[in-house]
């Protein structure tokens, strides 16, 4: 069944603060293999005008997914999760994330289009810090695949 249109344009409200951590940053920048020093050296960091450790640019998904599931997770908007795939992630920022940030995450429906039968969704997250300072939107975009590509072909179309 089709995305209901009138939920283009809806916003969640934001989401606790999620605390970003000195040690959640050294773990995830080891998790993907980086070893810039500026992940996980104050001096590093400082030396480039940082206060703190930074986070590496894709640490932005740690933070944003739970808002986006939520969406997703919402009845209203009938999605069935069981078929979805993520299409595409992509960040844009204003600053990098450090550590001691405190960032809430408002998740908004930007597009909901269908393509031969499936259900393209695209949700921006966009990132606040405690001040309500801008600091890094998500775009997450996901495809409700078709039921119907799951039912078998008819006895004729063979």
């Amino acid at each position: 069944m089709p995305l209901d249109q009138s939920f283009v344009g809806r916003s969640y409200p934001p989401t606790e603060p999620y605390e970003v951590g000195r040690e959640k940053i050294r773990e995830f920048a080891e998790a993907i293999g980086d070893d810039n020093p500026v992940y996980t050296s104050q001096e590093a960091a400082r030396a480039l005008g940082y206060p703190d450790v930074i986070a590496p640019p894709t640490f932005v998904f740690l933070v944003s997914y739970r808002a986006a599931f939520r969406v997703v997770q919402d009845p209203k908007l009938g999605l069935d999760y069981s078929r979805v795939v993520h299409n595409e992630q992509k960040f844009t920022y204003v600053r990098p994330l450090r550590a001691g940030d405190r960032l809430a995450v408002t998740s908004t429906i930007e597009a909901i289009k269908s393509l031969r039968g499936n259900e393209v969704l695209t949700v921006r997250g966009e990132l606040h810090d405690e001040t309500g300072a801008h600091v890094a939107t998500a775009y997450t975009k996901l495809v409700a695949r078709s039921a119907e590509a799951d039912a078998p072909a008819e006895e004729g179309a063979r």
